[in-house]
């Protein structure tokens, strides 16, 4: 069975997505349709912008999401078995299984990526990677130190937190002397995944509910849970729990491969989903589209 997974925010680059706007007529038309939903030329930035241009989040998730749902759209005989993404993945994964509309789902990703972006703003925070400890471990580090949780469960032994700044820091020191081998802070706006987007999270809320979802062609394993879903309430509900609770990316592989998936193809920019697969669930198969 094939499972298509799409990546999320870090995967971006410039030059990003050139290729199918300059060889599918199809991809073309809907990234100038992107272009004018946005309100300006967010091609521009993604094929010949700077670093500096892609990672304001405000166009980087846009942009994420552009290349890998154009790319499901404008690939002939695409018919997953089921999909997931990885955190802002998850809306490609939604395009891509026919639950959402291209242009409703841009909608949404460019409101959550501005509301992020508030919420980062509001509340100075952080997150950081933590490698080579098993997740138990980091969960009691966390559960020790006020204001830091579990983001990102990535794959075994990569673990991402989130949390203020001082909490962050104070975190870094327990896991390095619990025996981590890196706890290193990333350079990201804020931290994602966590409480402290609570304020997005309600934005998001009212977004989805005045968005029209479709019943999907194939199951999404959402990141909240780690479980297929095809009832729309459902996938609405974790939608936007999404943004305080943690991505459980090895578990959802891991159920992914358990209900049948040999095949794992990742859509969009970059190779990390693909490395990942490759840790959680090493007898499947891992390309790209």
């Amino acid at each position: 069975m094939n499972a298509y997974i799409f990546p999320g925010q870090g995967a971006q680059f410039v030059g990003m997505g050139q290729d199918l706007y300059d060889s599918r007529p199809e991809a073309k038309a809907l990234f100038e349709q992107a272009n004018e939903i946005l309100g300006f030329r967010i091609t521009d930035l993604m094929f010949s912008g700077t670093d500096e241009d892609l990672k304001q989040t405000k166009v980087t998730q846009p942009a994420i999401f552009l290349h890998s749902a154009i790319l499901a759209l404008t690939t002939p005989d695409f018919r997953p078995d089921m999909v997931a993404g990885h955190s802002l993945g998850e809306f490609s994964a939604l395009v891509a299984n026919q639950a959402l509309a291209f242009e409703d789902a841009l909608r949404l990703v460019s409101k959550r990526a501005l509301a992020m972006q508030a919420a980062c703003e509001a509340n100075p925070s952080t997150m950081a990677a933590v490698l080579g400890l098993d997740d138990a471990k980091v969960e009691e580090v966390c559960q020790s130190i006020e204001g830091v949780v579990p983001a990102n469960y990535n794959c075994p032994g990569q673990l991402v937190i989130s949390g203020t700044n001082e909490g962050i820091d104070a975190a870094i020191e327990a896991l390095k002397a619990a025996g981590a081998k890196r706890a290193l802070k990333l350079a990201v706006g804020g931290a994602f995944h966590s409480p402290l987007m609570e304020p997005a999270r309600q934005e998001l809320a009212e977004a989805i509910a005045q968005t029209p979802f479709r019943k999907p062609i194939a199951p999404v394993y959402q990141n909240v849970n780690a479980l297929p879903a095809t009832d729309v309430a459902t996938i609405k509900q974790n939608l936007i729990a999404q943004l305080t609770a943690p991505v459980r990316w090895t578990q959802s592989v891991q159920q992914m491969a358990q209900d049948g998936a040999t095949n794992f193809v990742e859509v969009g920019p970059g190779k990390v989903l693909q490395g990942l697969v490759k840790k959680i669930a090493p007898q499947a198969q891992a390309a790209s589209l």
